[in-house]
């Protein structure tokens, strides 16, 4: 198999929790990993056509619908072990949000504000998601359980730290002649 791709990682995991059909494997993805992981249909589907060619993965038809249900192979758990053993692939940040900020003399304080104010109500919708996903994890009676709650946390701490650098950002800004933070 080729240099493996993160998204091929990615649906491995997935299916390590429980067998499933391509569109409940993105739609696992977008729920329980979506803090912090995105795929695409576009991404899945060509991603399990390759594990199945590769013999990791292998497609069952389900009773009574149309659509295969995906469960790992053991060859595929061996290999989803390996991928999960190996260092973590660094991507490059993509932040709009700073980049903006970064030029904020060409738009101004006020304008950063509203940037700023933004990030910080999307931190707290995070905190509100993840109070739900926390609730969700504690109670799973899971093998998982433990490492969903450490993932859960991170995002936690991440979100706080959000709101905190955004306060702080916004008073810096109202001192620039911007809004008052609110």
């Amino acid at each position: 198999m080729a240099k493996p791709s993160q998204t091929e990682l990615a649906v491995l995991a997935a299916l390590s929790v429980r067998p499933m059909t391509g569109y409940a494997a993105r739609e696992a993805i977008v729920t329980e990993l979506g803090m912090f992981w995105s795929e695409s249909f576009g991404q899945i589907y060509p991603a399990l056509a390759r594990l199945r060619e590769a013999g990791l993965v292998e497609a069952v038809q389900a009773q009574g619908s149309r659509s295969a249900v995906h469960r790992l192979t053991p060859a595929g758990r061996e290999r989803l072990v390996e991928l999960l053993r190996e260092p973590v692939v660094a991507s490059p940040p993509r932040n709009g949000m700073l980049l903006r900020l970064f030029f904020g003399d060409v738009l101004g304080p006020a304008a950063c504000a509203e940037l700023v104010l933004d990030a910080r109500r999307r931190a707290e919708e995070t905190l509100a998601r993840l109070a739900d996903a926390r609730r969700g994890a504690e109670a799973e009676n899971h093998p998982q359980q433990p490492y969903w709650l450490m993932t859960v946390s991170a995002g936690e701490h991440a979100a706080r730290a959000t709101l905190a650098w955004a306060d702080e950002t916004l008073d810096a800004l109202s001192r620039l002649g911007g809004p008052a933070a609110g």
